[in-house]
């Protein structure tokens, strides 16, 4: 029997704040959706998370919205994220503060926060979020729940309001990589997916990014990914591996330099003009920040993904496929700093327009969910999500959090 949600919407929001807005949609067989509100839903306000826009209405389905009807799927509503889509707490002034399940004051991670909440909750089946630099996947990273960054170009943007032109995805977060595989299905417009089949790891060429020694991790993320390498090396050769070309401080400059003038672009902030009502001090100090940057600074962004794109396929003459942690950290507290390094191996996908899977792995010894992703060459979302499903048989399905139990 399928779970009612909007009665476990009615349950459990008031204390997670993921919903925003509700449709009244009753229902149905198919999958029930969430959807960021920077996605234009019918009948619901398109805001971005933010509070200019909180009267904006949307007058028609953004296209991911539109198939996922014509599929027979439910839309449930609009759920919370980052202001703008521009941060990684989901820690929003106009709409409130998104919690995460596992724990009592942490994170869901950002922007798309409220994605990953409602899913790891069982406020729906899955939920729509975007990605710029890592906002599907470290929100399924810290919520516990699997997600998908498309290649880029495979799923169609028309209706979502962007953060970056260049860099953003609409991507699936789902409790299983099955649900991944079939939401894929939909928002790509793909044939018909027959039964979800994980691909054997056995004879793949798997390389590992490990990160130790050039990021700095958690020692929960150092141990989990310790743990995935010799849990799969009976099966498999593991080579470790690094992104050409991808260093990582240049790398955060230039995804935030294009984020922000990009972002300043849509959001009509200029150098010298009148500040826009409703937004953040913060939301507007990033924004104009980016509007202020020199045209040889800008380039340099442009340029250095450009050449991050190019340089990606010399690694697929090593490996067929990539695993990575998906975040240097797990889940933190929204009263410690920000990392600044929340996106060093998620960012390198969306710069290289390569697919990638995050997939849970597990619980620290503090009882927060730890993750990695499966990155794949580009075009090849079929094939990653198979071997994203190999993975989830190995390290099993993400539980339920403590509360939230079906």
């Amino acid at each position: 029997m399928r779970p009612d949600y909007r009665a476990r919407i009615d349950r459990f929001n008031s204390g997670l704040n993921a919903f925003v807005d509700v449709t009244n949609d009753p229902q149905g067989d198919g999958l029930a959706w969430a959807a960021k509100s920077n996605i234009a839903v019918k009948g619901l306000p398109l805001t971005a998370g933010c509070e200019a826009y909180r009267n904006r209405i949307s007058t028609d389905d953004a296209v991911v919205i539109a198939r996922i009807r014509a599929s027979g799927g439910t839309v449930l509503g609009t759920v919370n994220m980052h202001e703008g889509a521009l941060g990684a707490t989901t820690d929003n002034e106009a709409y409130g503060r998104t919690h995460n399940p596992w724990a009592e004051g942490i994170t869901p991670g950002g922007s798309s926060g409220g994605s990953g909440a409602a899913v790891a909750a069982g406020l729906c089946d899955g939920a729509l979020g975007t990605d710029t630099m890592g906002s599907v996947r470290i929100p399924a990273a810290y919520c516990g729940v699997q997600g998908h960054k498309p290649t880029t170009g495979l799923v169609p943007d028309a209706g979502v309001v962007p953060l970056s032109t260049t860099l953003d995805h609409v991507g699936p977060l789902a409790r299983d990589v099955e649900t991944l595989w079939h939401a894929m299905h939909v928002l790509a417009d793909w044939d018909e997916p027959g039964a979800f089949m994980a691909t054997p790891l056995e004879g793949l060429k798997i390389g590992v990014w490990p990160g130790q020694g050039d990021v700095d991790l958690t020692p929960a993320v150092e141990s989990g990914i310790a743990s995935v390498r010799s849990t799969l090396a009976g099966a498999l050769a593991l080579n470790d591996v690094a992104p050409p070309v991808y260093d990582y401080s240049r790398s955060r400059r230039a995804g935030l330099v294009v984020s922000e003038v990009e972002g300043s672009k849509e959001h009509q902030v200029s150098a010298d003009g009148p500040r826009p009502e409703g937004f953040s001090d913060t939301f507007y100090s990033l924004l104009h920040w980016g509007v202020r940057q020199s045209t040889e600074k800008v380039e340099a962004a442009y340029q250095h993904i450009r050449d991050v794109h190019a340089a990606a396929e010399r690694v697929w003459n090593e490996v067929d496929f990539i695993i990575a942690p998906t975040a240097p950290q797990e889940a933190f507290n929204f009263a410690a700093d920000v990392p600044a390094n929340q996106a060093d191996f998620t960012a390198w996908a969306d710069f290289a327009q390569l697919p990638a899977t995050a997939i849970y792995t597990g619980l620290s010894k503090a009882g927060l969910p730890l993750s990695v992703q499966v990155i794949g060459p580009q075009g090849h979302d079929r094939e990653t999500l198979q071997v994203a499903g190999a993975l989830e048989t190995v390290f099993g399905k993400p539980p339920m959090p403590s509360g939230y139990e079906w």
